[in-house]
């Protein structure tokens, strides 16, 4: 137990970064860097792949909600 004294994983540094992020810039700090993410990501691929690529992965996500409801019924829930 004493050699790992002063030490700290991955995840709990990553933990106490988070905290001493949210104490300094509050929650409308990860607000406003999401909506920027979103509009900057967003922006950014409808550039690159264009309407279409929209239509193919909603087109994906229904094929796959639709699989999911029928073994939901097969299997009697």
């Amino acid at each position: 137990m004493a050699e790992n004294k002063g030490k700290m994983t991955v995840s709990e540094a990553g933990q106490k970064g988070g905290r001493t992020t949210r104490e300094r810039y509050g929650h409308g700090f990860y607000e406003e860097i999401g909506q920027k993410g979103g509009e900057i990501g967003g922006e950014t691929t409808k550039e690159r792949y264009g309407h279409p690529f929209y239509e193919e992965i909603g087109h994906k996500g229904g094929q796959k909600v639709k699989k999911l409801i029928e073994e939901g019924k097969k299997s009697g829930g």
